[in-house]
């Protein structure tokens, strides 16, 4: 079956046809004018519309790489259906390395928003008509916070049968059944019949080359799911993930200085140190330590803490923490870059200094 063409802000674009769309947004407080910029991909033959957004919280780069490399993929040119990409949604926190916009609110939680009320309102409502609305699924880029590293992982309410089977289509070892928040886009999504995964990975302003490689990945491997793309053969495709229904945060027993003994992905057995909290001298020091057997899908990467400060984020499991712990080390074998090798030195190259 044929597609029909489609209008983003006033634009329409084809079947077959690839256009870049500047959404108008607020403009800045210098009144220079602001645009979400999205990526279509318009495909001749019908299929699902699925929007990929990423920088909702502006300080969360590593989702536009992500994008930036899914679209260089030859095999988009050749899709089902129609991607609309929006490497950054947040324009503002974006240009100022800012979780939130100027108005101080969180975009993730102004949604569905109002063309009449706050900066962060008009934002979201802007995005939700102009791209969300357009669209039958999305997947949304995030990474943990400063100073705070996820491991690649996929949140999403998984009661809903379609939701569930796109998180285990996407491939990363840890799927978390997770509530929905009220005001996300997640929330307003599933109102509308949207259904909508998030991929966490990584820290914020940081580049992480697993989490990029592992979400490039995942949302071809949910583009294949939905026909979008052709399926992998059967021996090419992934074992299927186990999700974790119950997750914590360990938090700081004092203030301190923290030293961190468990990766992210590592096992935690109940009771065992997670890390280790000193005074500057080294006179006093108190241990972190886990609740009960799970796994480190989150953790912080700042030493200086204080009482109550999240430290490490455990997911727990029924019985399958080995499990859980071998998917984690194989699937990070295989999106580990590799070492670059120095080239062999001449004789005249001269001494090392």
């Amino acid at each position: 079956m044929k597609n029909k063409p489609i209008v983003i802000s006033g634009t329409t674009i084809k079947p077959g046809e690839q256009k870049t769309i500047d959404i108008p947004l607020v403009a800045m407080v210098t009144h220079n004018n602001v645009q979400m910029t999205a990526q279509v991909i318009h495909g001749r033959n019908a299929g699902p519309c699925l929007f990929i957004s990423a920088a909702i919280h502006g300080d969360e780069i590593n989702g536009v790489e992500i994008i930036r490399r899914l679209l260089k993929q030859k095999q988009m040119q050749r899709i089902s259906g129609t991607i609309i990409a929006i490497p950054i949604v947040n324009v503002h926190g974006f240009i100022t390395n800012s979780r939130y916009l100027p108005d101080g609110r969180d975009l993730n939680r102004s949604f569905p928003g109002s063309s009449k009320g706050s900066l962060a309102a008009r934002m979201a409502n802007t995005f939700l008509k102009e791209v969300v609305s357009k669209c039958s699924h999305g997947i949304d880029l995030h990474t943990g916070a400063r100073h705070r590293e996820n491991l690649p992982q996929i949140r999403a309410d998984l009661t809903t049968e379609e939701v569930k089977q796109l998180a285990h289509a996407f491939g990363v070892p840890a799927i978390i059944n997770s509530k929905i928040r009220d005001g996300s886009l997640r929330a307003t999504g599933g109102d509308a019949g949207i259904p909508i995964l998030l991929y966490e990975a990584g820290e914020a302003l940081r580049f992480n080359e697993v989490c990029i490689r592992a979400g490039v990945k995942g949302i071809l491997n949910v583009m294949r799911e939905l026909r979008m793309l052709p399926r992998l053969k059967l021996k090419e495709q992934t074992k299927p993930s186990i999700v974790s229904d119950n997750t914590s945060w360990v938090r700081a027993p004092s203030s301190g200085i923290l030293r961190a003994l468990v990766a992210l992905g590592a096992k935690a057995e109940k009771g065992s140190v997670l890390g280790v909290i000193a005074d500057p001298l080294g006179s006093i020091e108190y241990q972190v330590k886990a609740p009960q057997e799970g796994v480190v899908i989150g953790r912080t990467n700042l030493p200086l803490v204080h009482e109550g400060d999240a430290l490490f984020h455990l997911a727990y499991y029924e019985h399958k923490v080995d499990t859980v712990v071998n998917m984690v080390e194989n699937f990070q074998e295989t999106l580990e870059p590799e070492a670059p090798t120095a080239a062999p030195r001449k004789p005249t190259d001269g001494p090392i200094l």
